[in-house]
């Protein structure tokens, strides 16, 4: 099991940045976070792929966590960190000065591929400055390496890497870093989330905890308790609001529904698409149904 406790445990959310007329609209980051706490989930990851960080500069991004910070208070925060220019990486690095972060999730740098020696040597270099702790991100179908099992293996023997995000898509991998124990292994992909945490992870990071996320939280409770009759049933009605959020680029599904619940403007910057219309009516009647199986409190 897990050596590494707390806090990279439970539900955490990858927080979405909300717009309005082309401008981070700080009013409803602070109305998602309170929503969030409200809703009992462990932790907020800022300014990841969902956060859409790439169309942010490093001002946006420091004003984003900024306003989290300000708004989470003891919940825990953890800040995206990507790019392939190491230099500059480890500046905005440097620039989270002593703000009160839980870590920093930090992909391998996309685009250049460097090889496992490469890419081992980076998280190590980012591990070494950093005063906070590193959750390591693997999702090799946005940065292009595949990081092997022997590499992270490795990479959990450093003291100040804690834990990871595991979108790899290997089964293999996973038990391999669960047995291991050195570093928390937290879901990355929605739809294994269940069978992660059943297998002993120790978590999730689910964009689609955005809809309902008192039922990831009441998930993640019951497997806990090993009552897996009810994390069954709580994770087959979530599945299909899972899917579709996924079903076009992300973050436009989970935007589309959050402005319905009157969280955010549905909002995004380009490149990204918003959710076309047919996919936020087929959200719309997913979600009604889930809450029908499901009443909100």
């Amino acid at each position: 099991m897990q050596t590494h406790q707390s806090p990279f445990q439970g539900v955490w959310i990858p927080l979405v940045t909300p717009f309005s007329g082309g401008a981070v609209d700080g009013g409803a980051l602070r109305r998602l976070v309170r929503h969030f706490k409200a809703a009992g989930v462990d932790g907020l990851v800022v300014c990841g792929s969902t956060g859409e960080a790439a169309a942010l500069d490093d001002a946006e991004q420091l004003a984003v966590l900024d306003a989290v910070l300000n708004e989470a208070g003891a919940m825990p925060v953890v800040m995206g960190l990507a790019g392939n220019h190491q230099g500059h990486v480890l500046q905005r690095l440097a620039a989270f000065g002593t703000r009160p972060l839980a870590g920093i999730l930090a992909p391998a740098p996309y685009y250049v591929r460097p090889g496992q020696d490469g890419a081992a040597a980076y998280f190590r270099s980012l591990a070494d400055a950093s005063r906070f702790p590193l959750v390591l991100y693997d999702i090799p179908y946005r940065t292009g390496t595949t990081l092997e099992t022997a590499t992270l293996l490795s990479l959990a023997a450093h003291p100040n890497i804690a834990a990871i995000k595991d979108c790899g898509g290997s089964l293999d991998k996973t038990l391999a870093l669960i047995a291991d124990g050195n570093m928390n292994v937290l879901a990355g992909e929605d739809l294994q989330s269940l069978s992660l945490l059943c297998l002993g992870g120790s978590g999730l990071i689910a964009a689609a905890a955005h809809i309902r996320p008192d039922l990831f939280v009441a998930m993640h409770q019951a497997v806990r308790a090993q009552q897996l009759d009810l994390a069954r049933r709580l994770f087959q009605a979530l599945a299909p609001v899972i899917q579709l959020a996924f079903a076009e680029p992300n973050p436009g599904p989970v935007k589309a529904q959050l402005g319905r619940q009157g969280l955010l403007s549905d909002e995004l910057r380009e490149p990204m698409p918003a959710a076309s219309a047919a996919l936020a009516r087929r959200m719309d009647a997913a979600v009604a149904g889930l809450n029908r199986q499901f009443p909100c409190q």
